[in-house]
């Protein structure tokens, strides 16, 4: 079984792990270029995204869902950071793609966290 088949009923797990994928092919291109510290420092914030929103699966209590899903956040945040700098600097392969996909994982991360701290 595939992860996309395991969680097809999951849309934050089955958008952070494509996001996943589409970074570390991005982050492979940066590497190809010899643009080592942002690619290494995207791969690391980019993938975490996913292994946040997966492990947030498993939390012991409401407030340990809403902790992990924060963390997943901050890691967007600082993957938008290095994807704004790839982004503006004319050196660097286009990834709008990738901010438009990080964009909808944001809306989709607040909603949740939004939605448990009301419930």
């Amino acid at each position: 079984m595939t992860f996309n088949e395991k969680y097809k009923d999951n849309a934050l797990l089955l958008k952070t792990f494509n996001f996943a994928l589409n970074i570390i092919d991005y982050t492979c291109e940066l590497q190809e270029q010899k643009k080592f510290v942002i690619a290494n420092q995207l791969l690391k914030s980019g993938t975490s995204i996913g292994a946040n929103s997966k492990e947030s699966q498993n939390a012991e209590s409401k407030a340990d869902f809403i902790h992990k899903l924060k963390i997943a956040i901050k890691e967007a945040d600082e993957t938008e950071y290095w994807l704004f700098l790839c982004d503006t600097h004319k050196s660097f392969p286009s990834c709008r793609q990738l901010l438009n996909d990080l964009s909808e994982i944001l809306k989709i991360l607040n909603k949740i966290i939004s939605t448990s701290k009301r419930n």
